[in-house]
């Protein structure tokens, strides 16, 4: 799953010479760009030689969405979880430096946007600015070191930004701050602030975002830098605002309709009461079914018979409600008889496939929750195949406008175009292939331009799936509105790698 996390505020401060005067009291919390700049004696002022005008910005981002996931879906302990700062770049037409390195620190101190939008003069005072950070209680608040600069150790006082620390993770005293560098100066800003994200969820860091700025000495040398310019969250193009996208792996493999022999698979159980999740009850005083080694899930054919401890499905270590589900393997050459003398393995070799009876039972065995079947096959091992798959992924539930407090899930049906047909009297429900490994991405259908992309390397926006197919979830808060949204396929089967287009899928987010 991925979560997007705007900016709830930013904006950036400079000492810039203005009419030989330093504009450290301006402000422009309102602008439309994050400008990044620095000056080496272009402007001149009194008593100065050579003067340096530099720029940095400050962006904080609201993790409430995140906070909220914590306690059902997202594990900050988990090697799946990870956080990326991004900001887009705004050429806009004009000159940018290059051959650079901006880095970002956590701040430890709060700061006020402001509502500046002077960019030209720097005329507008207000907090937050080179020399002021914030305003309360009648009170400005100033930066220990103008500029936002006093850096210390993670827990230290009288700093601004924290340069090192210890976030109790193994990795004992380190580096805090992130740090990219820029060839053409026209890129993004992509930066993995993991365990920033992760440090400040558990209280470790102070949720005050981060300041970002040219690098060491290229902020003191005798160069000039002007200007790398960012979108701001006052854009009026909302795909460019500031954000932290989030991703973990939330997964979930029924392989109820691809089960194989020689390989472990999962099967799941789902209990609803009134349309909702709802654990299973026991007993006369109808206690909740819960925990690991909660039930038993019983194969039966012919005399062949195998129990397997099913247990509550878990999603960053929290149970989820009315699903269980039970992980086995059972290999080809089973020698337990079927029936009379006759092994498993028999009527799998000759067959290809056994459908055995299935028991979703008490661990007592006196109690029988569910019945059904399951099929079970013998691994694909065919001979050189010159005929690929022609797979089409169509979605099944797919809506035109979503609103941003939505999370939808989409539903997807998967058929091979080149399969073998066969004729029938009597319509058919086709049933979906589940190839097991599929990512989706979401483009701007306007601009071709990637929104989120496949996020492979912690199965970020893979796809579920279950006994009906793949399915996958969207939180729609994180989409700019009043954008025009498609989704496209990557699946990797039999090792081919193919891409593809969900065509029935459009939708905005209002």
């Amino acid at each position: 799953m991925f979560l997007v996390l705007t900016a709830s505020s930013d904006t950036y401060i400079t000492n810039k010479i203005v009419g030989k005067i330093r504009t450290t009291d301006a402000n422009v919390g309102r602008a439309g760009t994050l400008d990044l700049f620095k000056l080496y004696s272009e402007n001149e002022i009194s008593g100065t030689t050579d003067p340096i005008e530099i720029s940095r910005a400050l962006v904080k981002f609201d993790l409430t969405p995140l906070r909220a996931l914590t306690a059902s879906l997202a594990d900050l302990n988990s090697p799946s979880f990870k956080a990326t700062l991004q900001l887009f770049d705004m050429l806009g037409g004009n000159t940018n430096p290059a051959d650079f390195r901006l880095i970002a620190f956590p701040l430890s101190q709060s700061f006020d946007e402001g509502i500046g939008r002077d960019v030209a003069s720097f005329g507008d005072l207000d907090r937050a600015n080179f020399i002021t950070a914030s305003y309360s209680n009648g009170t400005n608040n100033a930066w220990f070191v103008s500029g936002a600069d006093a850096q210390g150790l993670l827990g230290s006082d009288d700093i601004d930004i924290i340069s090192s620390g210890n976030l109790q993770d193994g990795d004992g005293l380190k580096n805090l701050w992130k740090s990219q560098y820029f060839a053409t100066g026209r890129e993004d800003l992509s930066l993995d602030v993991t365990d920033l994200v992760s440090g400040t969820l558990a209280g470790q860091i102070p949720d005050h975002g981060f300041r970002i700025s040219f690098s060491g000495s290229e902020e003191t040398d005798d160069k000039s830098r002007f200007v790398k310019r960012f979108a701001s969250r006052h854009s009026s193009n909302r795909a460019l605002h500031p954000r932290i996208l989030v991703s973990f792996d939330d997964t979930l493999f029924d392989h109820s309709q691809d089960f194989y022999f020689d390989s472990t698979g999962s099967v799941f159980l789902n209990s609803y009461l009134r349309n909702q999740l709802t654990d299973l009850v026991s007993g006369s005083a109808l206690t909740s079914i819960a925990g690991q080694n909660s039930l038993i899930m019983k194969l039966v054919t012919g005399s062949f018979v195998k129990y397997v401890t099913a247990s509550q499905f878990t999603q960053a270590g929290n149970n989820v409600a009315g699903v269980y589900s039970a992980t086995f393997a059972i290999p080809s050459n089973e020698a337990t008889a079927y029936t009379g003398s006759t092994p498993l393995s028999t009527l799998i070799s000759t067959s290809g496939s056994v459908t055995f009876d299935q028991y979703w039972e008490s661990l007592d065995g006196t109690v029988a929750y569910h019945t059904g079947s399951l099929t079970i096959r013998r691994l694909e091992r065919t001979a050189f195949q010159s005929i690929p798959k022609d797979l089409d992924f169509i979605c099944t539930n797919s809506q035109s406008i979503f609103k941003s407090t939505e999370t939808h899930r989409f539903r997807v049906f998967v058929r091979d175009l080149n399969a073998q047909r066969f004729a029938a009297k009597l319509p058919l429900r086709l049933k979906s292939i589940i190839p097991d490994e599929v990512y989706y991405q979401i483009v701007d259908k306007q601009t071709r331009k990637i929104v989120v992309p496949f996020l492979e390397s912690n199965n970020g926006t893979r796809m579920s799936s279950d006994s009906d197919g793949l399915f996958f979830d969207i939180k729609m808060n994180g989409l700019p509105m009043g954008r025009q949204y498609g989704i496209e396929i990557k699946c990797n089967d039999f090792g081919v790698s193919e891409r593809y287009e969900l065509a029935n899928v459009s939708f905005r987010v209002e």
